[in-house]
């Protein structure tokens, strides 16, 4: 073995380099520091709120609501939330028991399940600021190109793609026992490196250039047509944006301060634990934006009717703003 096994807590977080000295005899034994059972309980609430909400965003966008370019988005979202939601009680029980009782497979598994949530989940992100500027920028050709059928393959190519690139972290997990326990951590040997770079690079430096771009050429337009005042058709977009990066820039900032430590300081491991819970809770957190971002909150009395209206207020707020600067641009054209 030529890396030295480290406890994981399922985030991907406290990967160490080979040279690592930290040994696997210190965190052995279960749950007792007050940050550990902090970290627990916060994991089931992300849990017990990740599973209702993003079930019920699936429910409304997939069954209740009528099928749209939309609804397919936040489909595929509320689809990867709830399944890392689903693979968190493992982990709450590796985090408790530090001890891995589910095999090789199921450790495997679940570090795939996160990467593959934080890539569909901030690729979906990505499609949806592109989708919005395109609508903008050319709303005729939107209006004629944009359908169920052709966001549902761009969907399923989002999936595939993801899929493709959670495939390093979960090939080098493994288990070692150690005093009658097992422990699931990740022996990258020599290729810690090229992961955190392959992570860092598709899972946050170039959406976000991307994003920055569409938002750019998006405010530009809204200005030069007068809209800005008038329309708020990407406030829910703008939040789950944001929300993503603030829950997620912790975790990668971690991930390359990790890369040159050798030794791993109570501070340091406290940053690791609070960035991966961080990570973690833009799960349950898409839903609760939903619900708080309705228009009129005194006529959604229910928690279902709220995630239905406000998600059915921002396809009817993006499609009056593709109206309105198809609109503006025709009066453009007939003065010239």
């Amino acid at each position: 073995m030529n890396s030295t096994p480290v406890t994981d807590y399922e985030y991907d977080l406290d990967d160490l380099s080979e040279d690592s000295n930290v040994k696997v005899e210190e965190h052995l034994g279960y749950c007792r520091e007050a940050a550990c059972i902090i970290t627990v309980i916060f994991n089931v609430i992300i849990f017990l709120l990740g599973i209702i909400g993003n079930g019920a965003v699936i429910w409304i966008t997939g069954f209740k609501m009528k099928k749209s370019v939309n609804t397919t988005w936040y489909l595929s979202l509320a689809l990867s939330d709830f399944i890392f939601c689903a693979t968190l009680p493992f982990t709450i029980d590796y985090m408790m028991k530090n001890n891995w009782i589910f095999g090789l497979f199921m450790c495997k598994f679940n570090s795939f399940v996160m990467t593959l949530n934080m890539y569909s989940s901030i690729f979906i992100l990505v499609i949806i600021s592109v989708d919005r500027c395109i609508t903008v920028k050319f709303p005729v050709w939107a209006q004629n190109q944009r359908t169920v059928q052709k966001a549902s393959v761009v969907v399923m190519l989002v999936w595939f793609m993801s899929s493709l690139l959670s495939i390093p972290p979960a090939k080098f997990r493994e288990i070692h026992n150690e005093d009658s326990k097992d422990i699931c951590y990740a022996n990258y040997e020599n290729h810690h490196k090229t992961v955190v770079f392959m992570r860092f690079t598709f899972g946050f430096l170039i959406p976000f250039l991307i994003i920055f771009t569409c938002y750019s050429i998006l405010i530009r337009k809204l200005r030069a047509n007068q809209m800005s005042k008038s329309t708020k058709p990407y406030k829910i977009m703008t939040l789950l944006i944001t929300t993503f990066f603030i829950c997620w820039l912790p975790f990668q900032v971690v991930s390359i301060l990790e890369l040159d430590r050798t030794e791993r300081s109570f501070a340091f491991h406290t940053a690791q634990q609070v960035s991966g819970s961080l990570a973690c809770a833009n799960s349950f957190l898409n839903p609760l934006i939903y619900v708080f971002m309705a228009k009129d909150l005194k006529k959604c009395y229910f928690f279902l009717s709220k995630i239905e209206s406000a998600i059915d207020e921002e396809t009817r707020s993006a499609f009056r703003a593709t109206s309105i600067t198809n609109s503006v641009d025709n009066r453009h054209s007939t003065a010239v």
